[in-house]
């Protein structure tokens, strides 16, 4: 929990919301592939990592135990059209681990102009906010509103699942 004295002779203690202390690393890799709306193939210096998106879950399309879930085809495609062969930012967070029990790397994406691609997924409808192991995560509160968002104005998988 972290504290915030207003001043001296103002003895009024304001308590802010505990954040998850992160520690996070960015680099850059190439998108080769999209396997679906939250897990791509990236190339980081010369090699291929499947990189699981923090925060947040897309719509099943490819689990040979599932059947294709509802508005999982548009996330999928939407996930192509915007990375596709494009330089991203992949950004670490130690609170969720550097990698998934099935060797994903875990990470946010964000495009080179700054758009954080995890929460404009989820503002969109193309995915839902997700909290793994119930573990807060450095974007949670950015997530959970744009997932708010979606879901007033039926955005995406909102308004069509």
């Amino acid at each position: 929990m972290l504290l915030n004295l207003e001043s001296k002779q103002d003895k009024a203690i304001q308590v802010l919301p505990a954040v998850p202390q992160t520690i996070s690393v960015r680099q850059t890799a190439t998108v080769s592939r999209v396997v679906d709306g939250d897990t791509i193939k990236v190339m980081i210096q010369g090699k291929e990592d499947t990189v699981r998106l923090i925060g947040m879950d897309a719509p099943e399309t490819v689990n040979p135990e599932k059947t294709t879930q509802c508005f999982g085809k548009e996330s999928s495609d939407k996930a192509r059209e915007i990375l596709i062969g494009k330089s991203i930012i992949l950004e670490s967070d130690s609170t969720q681990g550097d990698k998934d029990e099935y060797g994903r790397l875990l990470r946010y994406i964000f495009l080179l102009d700054g758009t954080d691609f995890d929460e404009f997924m989820i503002s969109e409808g193309y995915a839902y906010e997700y909290t793994f192991k119930n573990s807060p995560y450095k974007y949670r509160h950015e997530f959970i509103q744009a997932q708010k968002k979606a879901k007033k104005e039926r955005k995406g998988l909102w308004g069509s699942c």
